[in-house]
């Protein structure tokens, strides 16, 4: 028997091909209904500004609009909002939830935009908001590494290339040194957040309309930089925003990863230089006396699923003509999985490196007499001796190494800024102006949102 086509808000289609069209949008939509809400709001509140005959919406109806849209927002929240599988997303499920509650007046919303502009706003919506609390996580974890560097400065480790033991080094640097990484790393953050700081609602399916819309008074509305120049671009730049986010979060992970994989090698009984808290590893099925590194082994591999979640949102991007392609709606999930995995990597890592302990004794005893032969050559070059004269010397005489104590070794390295001077003042300082941004910039938008809902 033929299958009956399912009516919906923008036409009737095969139940099958609605199926293959929706995908998983009515479930990662709910996501984004809050954005939607809010772009929505920002739009219709656009709408009653025009000056037209006879008038669009009126500002009245404008008011009970973003009123009804503000409680749509709190349902969303409360996970009370439901997208079917008729709405197709969460923009056809809020124009009919308008529509039923507030009748002739939620058929009129949608005027002078399309989904495309649409979707593009309630993601630049979310990237901002979710970038943000992402640098305050990444900035939490940066302080426990300084933190838990500084109580460590003067604790000796020995420094390793190829894997091998290399050069006196301290628990202190090695810390710090993941701290700096995760600062620098959130400068790509940064310049993700500014790419999504352009609002494409106006824009409609990328070549404007033909009513004088404000899009810079939408713009301001969602305390966005200001609107694309360009309409085209608008739409042209989907699922590149969603890439440029992803790659800078393939930068954190990066960081992470390679941060947990030292911690799963250093906690080995063979190193035995930190213990796992018991609580944040996993036990055996079968052997009673392991505890495993699940978390760290899982971020790894959840690091590569990110950057390969980045390849994939460019290669759809790669091959497309410009203005609209359904192929973008791909990104979606790759865009908000791999913000979701990121900010988990980064609360999950701060807890764990608070409750690290550290094994003075072991650290200690990974010091071999070649891990000296450096120091021992460059102080020979400092009595006189060209430098491949010491470095055959002290490799000859290694022998000579045998009573150093890495304490006084590490001790003599009294560069500024080096393996003892650590100085993590201008690090702290860094992580204090970026927290300082951050909650700046969720002011300023949280400020606007409440204006443009006249909630508080």
């Amino acid at each position: 028997m033929a299958k009956r086509a399912k009516t919906t808000l923008v036409g009737k289609i095969h139940p099958d091909v609605l199926a293959f069209t929706v995908g998983q949008d009515p479930v990662l939509d709910l996501e984004l209904a809050e954005w939607d809400c809010l772009g929505t709001a920002a739009h219709v509140a656009t709408l009653a500004r025009l000056r037209v005959r006879p008038p669009v919406i009126r500002p009245a109806e404008a008011r009970r609009v973003i009123r009804e849209l503000a409680v749509l927002r709190d349902e969303a929240r409360a996970g009370r909002l439901v997208i079917t599988a008729a709405d197709q997303d969460v923009h056809l499920a809020v124009e009919r939830l308008l529509t039923t509650r507030l009748g002739d007046v939620g058929r009129r919303v949608h005027t002078g935009r399309s989904r495309n502009d649409q979707v593009a706003v309630d993601i630049r919506l979310h990237a901002r908001e979710n970038l943000s609390a992402l640098t305050l996580e990444a900035a939490a974890l940066a302080t426990e590494l300084l933190r838990f560097a500084r109580r460590h400065a003067r604790l000796p480790m020995v420094g390793r290339t190829h894997l091998q033991p290399a050069m006196p080094s301290s628990v202190g640097l090695w810390a710090a040194g993941y701290a700096e990484a995760l600062l620098d790393d959130l400068l790509t953050v940064e310049a993700a957040y500014a790419y999504a700081d352009r609002c494409p609602l106006g824009s409609a399916a990328g070549y404007g309309v033909p009513l004088p819309i404000d899009r810079a008074f939408t713009a301001r509305a969602l305390a966005f930089a200001a609107p694309h120049h360009n309409v085209i671009y608008a739409s042209n730049a989907r699922g590149k925003c969603e890439a440029i986010v992803l790659g800078a979060l393939g930068q954190v992970m990066l960081t992470l990863s390679r941060f947990s994989e030292d911690l799963i090698l250093y906690s080995m009984p063979e190193f035995g230089y930190f213990a796992l808290p018991p609580e944040f590893c996993t036990g055996s099925s079968i052997m009673p006396q392991k505890y495993n590194p699940d978390v760290l082994e899982l971020i790894r591999a959840k690091t590569a699923v990110v950057l390969g979640q980045g390849a994939a949102a460019c290669g759809i991007v790669k091959g497309l003509a410009g203005g609209y392609n359904r192929d973008l709606q791909d990104t979606k999930a790759l865009y908000l999985d791999g913000l979701r995995t990121t900010r988990a990597s980064l609360r999950i890592l701060r807890l764990l490196v608070a409750a690290l302990d550290v094994r003075r004794d072991r650290l200690l005893a990974g010091f071999t007499p070649g891990v000296f032969a450096t120091d021992r050559a460059l102080a020979l070059v400092a009595g006189g001796r060209p430098f491949r004269d010491a470095y055959q010397y002290v490799r000859d005489h290694l022998d000579e190494l045998d009573t150093v104590d890495p304490r006084a070794a590490l001790a003599a390295k009294t560069g500024r800024r080096g393996t003892v001077n650590l100085d993590f003042a201008p690090l702290r300082r860094r992580v204090a102006a970026m927290q300082r941004q951050t909650l700046r910039q969720q002011r300023v938008t949280h400020r606007a949102f409440t204006r443009l809902l006249g909630t508080l």
